[in-house]
């Protein structure tokens, strides 16, 4: 965790309603919910046109969080510290389900000598969203619970509410944008301009220790990242290693952080590959 988030009485949260209200473009109030602001990030809710999915109708819309200058919010895996999202949608009307993506993170120091994974500046969490009956309006109603973080950290709740159509609006580009930027799924050692080639398991000085190599366009810096089957489970950040072939970047992490009482054995593992702006996703099962 970071260290802020020890001291957080220290730090009250402020109201500041006009928080970057000069920075932002002006959008079709239906598009749009109203940001909620405290004095370091704001979030809101925006709404995309529709698209077919298998036949069905999917409304697309997203949860937008921007930051101050500075201040970073976090991944559905934080890392090393830090807190992740947590979004509920409960007290929509007319929804079947939202399945929530996770743009590809970047990783940064946490202050404290580990790493956290996460997003700088803005980010847009795209959401597809089924209606329970198509025939009727689709509302949305957020409670948002976030970490906005520099030298210490805040926690952020805010609220947003977004009645969503399907039409097409102002937000498409950029909520496809943030959608273009979700890792693909793939399968390990699939892939031409980005791939998980290869993993295997090896034995450590204390526990087994994961290798992963990484193939990407040469020039592009790779980042990794692993997560465990749960929110449980607190894997390190994958770290570069020397041993790799040309082309390959190798990483390697301990398989720390598994939960008491639990085995890693017949556990399945997701692993996120990112290189400029390509990004892959790949599961391996220890066996």
């Amino acid at each position: 965790m970071d260290e802020g988030f020890g001291r957080l009485l220290l730090f009250p949260v402020f109201a500041a309603v006009g928080l970057l209200g000069t920075a932002l473009a002006p959008a079709s109030a239906a598009d749009v919910s109203p940001w909620d602001s405290d004095s370091h990030s704001a979030a809101r809710l925006i709404a995309g046109g529709a698209r077919q999915d298998a036949g069905a109708r999917v409304l697309r819309a997203g949860l937008e969080i921007r930051l101050h200058p500075g201040w970073k919010t976090y991944w559905r895996y934080p890392g090393d510290s830090g807190v992740p999202p947590i979004l509920d949608f409960s007290l929509s009307e007319n929804v079947k389900s939202i399945n929530v993506l996770w743009p590809a993170p970047t990783r940064f120091s946490d202050g404290a000598g580990g790493h956290s994974i996460g997003y700088q500046g803005s980010v847009i969490f795209p959401l597809q969203v089924v209606p329970q009956d198509a025939a009727r309006p689709v509302t949305l109603r957020a409670q948002i619970d976030y970490g906005a973080c520099e030298k210490f950290c805040v926690p952020v709740k805010a609220h947003a509410e977004l009645a969503v159509s399907g039409a097409a609006s102002t937000q498409d580009a950029p909520l496809a944008a943030a959608e273009a930027r979700v890792p693909k799924p793939t399968r390990i050692g699939d892939g031409d301009v980005l791939s998980i080639r290869a993993v295997t398991r090896e034995a450590g000085d204390k526990r087994p220790r994961i290798l992963v190599d990484v193939a990407a366009q040469p020039g592009n810096p790779v980042a990794l990242f692993a997560e465990g089957p749960t929110a449980k489970w607190a894997l390190p950040v994958p770290e570069p290693v020397a041993g790799n072939a040309p082309g390959v970047q190798r990483f390697a992490f301990e398989l720390d952080g598994v939960p008491p009482g639990e085995t890693p054995a017949g556990a399945t593992l997701k692993l996120t590959a990112v290189a400029g702006t390509d990004a892959v996703e790949a599961s391996f099962r220890l066996d």
